[in-house]
């Protein structure tokens, strides 16, 4: 970190307290430039909500990125509030309820993603009622996936997508839907790679199945959905995805592909989130005790596991690992190892566990990398009830405050009434 990004976050931590989130905004544009660098034209983005749906955030994708997709109708919502137009919105998720499917077909989205037959059958019997004709795109869940990625969803049973082995089946019971068209295909079966050969690998195992499915199909798919995998580096010891590799290794094929009159008019999607806004985040935290009991030199912080799951090794880690931790306040300290610990009445309230750090003091400010995706929303901030992190954005150098008031169950929601769009 640069000493500049360090007074940077001192400065947050002192103007707008801890535990807080921070995100620059300026880097989240510098990755979407690299991406654009290496795949434009090839491929557009698509922001994956999951990661991190912050509205400040997401108003400034709306400009950057070509589609949004949403994992729960309330992400619909959230990103048509945030600028996206309804037809750049994807809608996905394994267990979609009748009256998500119908607030979403309501709304006019570009695109419903079907995990399942049965899902397919509800959207149109909804899309019936309310007399039109969704666009739907039919999410595949391969038979094969290569190794070096931190999840794979491949070649086992999922509740995501339907089985490569039942691909014709499945496409003919869709096509027979009146009130559903078929413009497209998806795949994402494996998560935070930081191999560009395997990425590669996964992405010819898409090509594959997407030229079988539009074979299926006859189809000249307007969509095919790249589940890109893209991994960030959490562990001091693991280096960047080298994203340049991949556009050498991919590029030649998704170039032969649209030399094809079958994609010429292909939108071909990177589907991503966590490679976006990881690095543009980080979790700040106060130390606010030490104590030193049997040889063990403890900090005790203001945020744990309730701010920061991930971090704290409880999302889907088999091996709790350090993450990337920098004491900003007193960076040039002679070092020494800590166990740091959050606020948590529990003894699994571990941040990191014989870290090596410059001297850590009461009050010092820690700053926890690559916390912009999977940070605030995907922690339970209510566990022992103490004080939600604020998030604030840096926008050139600037802080300015964030923080949504109030999580998204909570807020009403406007259900759009159905305006003719198809």
């Amino acid at each position: 970190m640069t000493m500049a990004a360090r007074k940077a976050l001192v400065q947050v931590a002192k103007e707008f307290g801890t535990p807080a989130y921070v995100y620059d905004l300026d880097v989240v544009r510098a990755r979407l430039a690299d991406l654009a660098r290496v795949f434009a034209p090839h491929f557009s983005v698509s922001y994956a909500l999951k990661a991190n749906p912050n509205p400040t955030l997401l108003a400034s994708l709306a400009g950057q990125v070509a589609l949004a997709d949403a994992s729960s109708v309330a992400e619909v919502h959230r990103s048509t509030e945030a600028g996206f137009p309804a037809d750049r919105v994807t809608f996905s998720g394994p267990a979609k309820r009748p009256r998500e499917l119908r607030d979403a077909i309501s709304a006019c989205i570009g695109g419903l993603v079907l995990e399942s037959v049965r899902e397919a059958a509800e959207a149109n019997r909804i899309a019936a009622e309310l007399h039109v004709r969704q666009d739907v795109i039919l999410r595949i869940n391969p038979a094969t996936s290569p190794r070096h990625f931190g999840v794979s969803f491949s070649g086992k049973a999922s509740q995501f997508g339907v089985d490569e082995e039942e691909l014709s089946t499945a496409i003919e019971r869709i096509q027979s839907l009146n009130n559903l068209k078929l413009t497209g295909f998806h795949i994402y079966s494996g998560t935070n790679s930081l191999n560009a050969q395997a990425v590669s690998d996964n992405f010819a195992i898409f090509i594959r199945i997407f030229r079988r499915a539009c074979q299926l199909a006859e189809l000249r798919p307007a969509k095919l959905i790249f589940g890109s995998g893209f991994g960030i580096p959490y562990l001091a010891s693991e280096a960047e995805l080298d994203i340049d590799a991949i556009g050498r290794l991919v590029i030649p094929s998704i170039a032969e592909m649209r030399s094809e009159p079958v994609f010429a008019d292909t939108m071909f999607v990177l589907e991503m989130g966590r490679w976006i806004v990881g690095p543009a985040g980080w979790l700040l935290t106060s130390v606010v005790a030490e104590k030193l009991s049997r040889a063990v030199d403890f900090r005790m912080c203001d945020a744990g596991f309730n701010n920061h799951l991930a971090a704290c090794g409880m999302m889907g880690t088999v091996i709790r690992r350090n993450w990337r931790i920098e004491n900003v306040s007193n960076p040039d300290a002679a070092m020494h190892r800590y166990t740091l610990v959050g606020p948590l009445c529990t003894s699994i309230d571990v941040l990191a566990s014989d870290i090596e750090l410059p001297e850590v003091r009461v009050d010092d400010t820690l700053a926890i990398a690559n916390s912009g995706a999977y940070g605030l929303t995907a922690s339970p901030t209510r566990f022992i009830s103490h004080p939600e992190p604020a998030e604030i954005v840096l926008i050139d150098g600037a802080a300015r405050d964030a923080t949504e008031r109030g999580s998204p169950a909570e807020k009403p929601v406007v259900r759009d009434q159905h305006r003719g769009c198809r």
